[in-house]
């Protein structure tokens, strides 16, 4: 039996589902993140794109471009981020807050040479991605 997770954005005109397990969880400290996340950090959940869906609203979900690797999707009543494709890894981030019903258990931290918020939690740090996706791979103090 297949675990499925339902999310939706902000105002709910945009419904979300993710189905299996995720590929990986994790924080990236990145400046886009954080900017886009309107946070310090952002909780990742990694999806193969057939595992995510867009139940309903998806005349209400557009795409931000800032660069080729992210594609930010948004929906355009109420602005509530829910997802970024990265087509270069074949893979799509879903907000970890976007699937409240996921157990967030993260596994590494990415981009953390860009942090602004120091997280002491025996986790990998990594200065930029790992080496299976284009990074350093090099790992930084905690």
């Amino acid at each position: 039996m297949v675990t499925t997770h339902k999310g939706e954005c902000f105002c709910g005109s945009v419904k979300i589902e993710v189905s299996g397990e995720p590929e990986g969880m994790g924080y990236c400290h990145c400046r886009s993140c954080r900017s886009w996340s309107g946070g310090p950090v952002n909780a990742f959940s990694l999806w193969k794109p057939v595992a995510v869906r867009v139940t309903s609203g998806e005349g209400n979900l557009a795409t931000f471009k800032k660069t080729p690797g992210s594609e930010r999707k948004y929906c355009t009543k109420c602005g509530g981020h829910l997802m970024t494709n990265h087509p270069g890894l074949g893979l799509v981030d879903v907000f970890s807050a976007t699937i409240p019903t996921l157990k967030f258990v993260p596994g590494v931290h990415i981009n953390y040479s860009e942090t602004v918020l120091r997280m002491k939690d025996g986790l990998p740090k990594l200065k930029d991605f790992p080496k299976e996706f284009g990074g350093s791979g090099e790992p930084v103090p905690e």
